[in-house]
Formats: structure tokens, C-alpha cells, sequence
């Protein structure tokens, strides 16, 4: 009776990680928002990783989290990192592409509380006298993280935060654009 039961559970957990090898190696979230402003002011808060803490959704999360800026001061090349409370965790951005009033590329890396690494990107399309911006993440799953996501659905923890993001970007570029013209 006993083998059977172990021949039972070494069946199930074959299967069981048979399971989570089959999930998809990669996710990927992403939202969009029309914006009533040319790219120009919404691409100027994202290609300056200093602007992010006008809109990013995790920059007040932790008043007291330590933050770095290294390398160009906007655009390719600029450096990003920070170390936080729980809450924001510990990591590094770095701006890999910037095509002004057009798209961003960014490799953003987790180190705490886990380590992980996703590809970001923002692309700005002019519409009219709007702009649509779509901000994306795109991530490798390793098994770990394929287990994770079977209990986890990241399109709607991160999902909420991006679209949060995105109307704050728009009152950020806003107020910048308008603090401009008032300066002028």
C-alpha cells in the first residue's frame, strides 16, 4: 500500500512540474492612454529617469528610499537605481534606445526582493492633437516564475499601476508644459 501511495504522489509531482515547463516562457503587460498634449512634453518626463518621481506609480511608495542617477543625464545611457522598504525593493534602469517623440527602451533589473530582468518600452503615436502613449513590460520566466504565475496574474497586479502611471505622466507633462510657457 505504501508504494503505491509513493508511486501516486511521484506521479502527481511529475506531472505537476511537467505542468508549469509547458507555461509560457514569457509575460508581458501592457496599457495605453490617449493624452490631449503633443509627444514632446510626455516623452520629456520619460527619456529623464529624474522627471519619474512626477508620475511613476512606485516613487512614493517609500519617502525614505535611496536613489542614483549615473551615466548620461537623459536619453541613452542614463542610469537609474534605487534601494527601498519592501514595497519598492532594490534595482537599476537603464535607458537603452531613446527616439525622441517616438519610443523609449528600457532594461529594467529586479535585485531585491527578487532577482529578475524585463525589457521596457514606451512608444508615443501622435493622434490628431493627441498623443496615444502605450507603456509596456515584457518579461523571461524562468520555472520559478512560471510556478509563480500560475497563483499570480502579473496583467493585473502591474496592470492598475501602468494605467495609474499613465495618468499621472499626463498631469506631470501637463504641469511641466505649462510651467514652460508661463517661464517664457
Amino acid at each position: 500500500m505504501m508504494w503505491i501511495t509513493l508511486i501516486v504522489i511521484a506521479i502527481l509531482v511529475a506531472a505537476g512540474v511537467v505542468f508549469v515547463a509547458m507555461q509560457p516562457g514569457e509575460c508581458r503587460v501592457a496599457r495605453s492612454a490617449n493624452c490631449p498634449l503633443p509627444a514632446a512634453p510626455l516623452f520629456a518626463q520619460v527619456n529623464d529617469f529624474r522627471n519619474w518621481d512626477n508620475w511613476s506609480p512606485w516613487a512614493k511608495l517609500d519617502p525614505a528610499v535611496k536613489n542614483t542617477y549615473t551615466g548620461a543625464p537623459a536619453g541613452a545611457g542614463a542610469m537609474f537605481a534605487w534601494a527601498g522598504n519592501k514595497k519598492v525593493g532594490e534595482g537599476r534602469m537603464t535607458l537603452l534606445e531613446s527616439r525622441p517623440n517616438e519610443s523609449i527602451k528600457i532594461k529594467l533589473e529586479f535585485i531585491k526582493p527578487f532577482a529578475a530582468t524585463n525589457a521596457v518600452e514606451f512608444r508615443f503615436e501622435p493622434k490628431g492633437d493627441q498623443t496615444l502613449v502605450t507603456w509596456s513590460m515584457t518579461a523571461r520566466k524562468n520555472f520559478m516564475m512560471k510556478a509563480f504565475h500560475l497563483f499570480m496574474n502579473m496583467d493585473r497586479m502591474i496592470g492598475k499601476e501602468f494605467e495609474r502611471g499613465l495618468a499621472q505622466l499626463q498631469v506631470a507633462a501637463t504641469s511641466a508644459r505649462e510651467g514652460a510657457s508661463v517661464g517664457a
